[in-house]
């Protein structure tokens, strides 16, 4: 057993210590691919708190299939996209909310935050369904026929979307310059 696994097997078993290092460990990812995946900083925090409850809720499910990391993306996603449904249902659309400074990576270089803050502003121009077939598919590396079964869309949906997105993505991109 490796010292991650040991780890996890006592954060699962209620060790607070390690429960705190895997949350650390974890909460910048799960944070920037929410942010990724919604508009605005102000729910993109609430959302990745809610992605946060629900990766603790659910380590006793982890099999160890693969990597944690995958597993807590898996995760994330679905506890955002659920969190954007309810917020949906509460009102029509979701407001834009206040733009704070995103959370950096404590070894990411200021080159690297400044190019992700602006891919986050080019994301929150685009369309929802085009955003999150991108994230899916360029920030968790997920194949169009895995997009296309966790979304519930046919796979040319998925291919279109990839594609309309891409080229919007670019155009906002040549104009900003």
């Amino acid at each position: 057993m490796t010292a991650r696994d040991a780890r996890l097997a006592a954060a699962v078993a209620g060790d607070r210590l390690a429960l705190e290092e895997l949350v650390a460990e974890l909460l910048p990812r799960v944070r920037n691919l929410v942010r990724y995946l919604v508009r605005g900083d102000t729910e993109a925090e609430d959302f990745a708190q809610e992605a946060m409850v629900a990766i603790l809720r659910g380590l006793p499910s982890h099999r160890g299939e693969g990597t944690l990391q995958s597993w807590s993306d898996r995760v994330a996603m679905r506890a955002a996209f659920g969190c954007l449904k309810h917020a949906r249902r509460a009102r029509n659309q979701l407001d834009a909310g206040a733009d704070l400074e995103a959370i950096p990576h404590p070894d990411a270089a200021p080159d690297e935050y400044a190019a992700r803050r602006q891919a986050v502003a080019l994301l929150d121009r685009l369309p929802y369904d085009q955003r999150h077939s991108l994230v899916m598919h360029h920030v968790l590396g997920m194949s169009v026929p895995d997009i296309a079964a966790e979304l519930g869309v046919p796979l040319e949906t998925v291919r279109s979307r990839l594609r309309i997105g891409i080229g919007k993505l670019r155009a906002l991109q040549g104009g900003e310059q």
